[in-house]
Formats: C-alpha cells, structure tokens, sequence
C-alpha cells in the first residue's frame, strides 16, 4: 500500500493557490472577456471549474468550462495500455478567436500538456492558449512550461505526486509519494 512522503498542500493551500491563478488570469488576460477554460481530463476538469467559479466571482461573469480528453494524443499511447480507455471530451463552445486557459493538475515531462495542444488543435483554432497547473514538479522533456503555477515543487525521479480532490477522493489535497 502506497504511503505519503509529505502533504504538499492541504486543502486551504489548494484553494488559496487556485484563487491566485484565477486573479492572476484575469489580470494577464485584462478581464474575462473571450476566454475559456479547458480542463484536462482527468483531474484537470474540477480545477477548470473551480478556477472558473474564482474568475466569476471577480469579474462578475461567467466563463465557458470545457474538458479535453487526451488519450488519443499522447505519444505514449502504446505503452500506457494496449486498450486505453476513452473518456469522452466536452468543448460545448467553440474556441475559435478565443484565449483558451488548458487546466492540469501537475506538469512533470510536458507530455500530457503537448497533447492537449494537439487535442485542442482539431476543436478550432485559439487565439491564445496559456497553460494553468496546480503543480509543477519539473523533469521537462519537451519546451513547455506554465503560464500560471500554483507551486513549483522540485521532486526526485523516484517520486511522484498525487493531486486528491473531488469527485475522485474523499478530500483535496497534494501529496508526495516514493515509487517504490
């Protein structure tokens, strides 16, 4: 049974980091005005809409909440599972002129960033896209990095880290793991 390292963020951390790339978005971007927010399946999806929520709360406005399923874009695919699982993606709204944020919960090699811009690529064409991360645990093997990082935390190769929250565990938090 897997054992935790060290609690990264609690869930207030967690909130308080969101809330801050919420504001951060809204200043960079000059309000709400023409922009979404892409979720990257799996985890990726409720902080797209909490960020969301945040942004509404200061703007005033809503902001249109998407999610992206990658799975058909990793370039890992076949070492993943030899019958990945699909998850259905939503964009109910075109991206088409629009500032698209892409939300994930950790950034680590690039990858699962890389394919979300493929994803998103074949739903229209974005006048802007930025990237929104929970954590960025470093390790890059492709030139991406975040736009908005809630915390920048330096990790070993023999670790990994575990976003929990809502609807997939019981709590929210972040948590560091040893491989082994």
């Amino acid at each position: 049974m897997e054992r935790c390292k060290a609690l990264l963020m609690n869930e207030a951390a967690v909130q308080r980091a969101l809330k801050r790339i919420a504001h951060e978005i809204v200043e960079r971007d000059d309000g709400a005005e023409n922009l979404c927010i892409v979720g990257i399946k799996r985890r990726g999806v409720p902080l797209a809409q909490q960020i969301a929520a945040n942004i509404e709360s200061i703007e005033g406005s809503s902001v249109p909440v998407g999610e992206l399923d990658i799975t058909f874009y990793r370039d890992d695919l076949q070492l993943s599972s030899p019958n990945p699982v699909i998850r259905e993606g939503r964009l109910p709204f075109s991206i088409d002129g629009k500032k698209v944020v892409l939300v994930d919960d950790v950034l680590y090699t690039g990858r699962t960033a890389s394919a979300a811009l493929d994803a998103l690529k074949d739903n229209g064409r974005a006048a802007l896209v930025q990237l929104a991360v929970l954590v960025d645990r470093g390790h890059r093997e492709l030139p991406i990095r975040g736009d908005y990082v809630g915390k920048n935390v330096p990790t070993s190769r023999s670790e990994f880290i575990k976003v929990k929250i809502p609807p997939f565990e019981e709590y929210t938090a972040v948590e560091l793991f040893d491989l082994a």
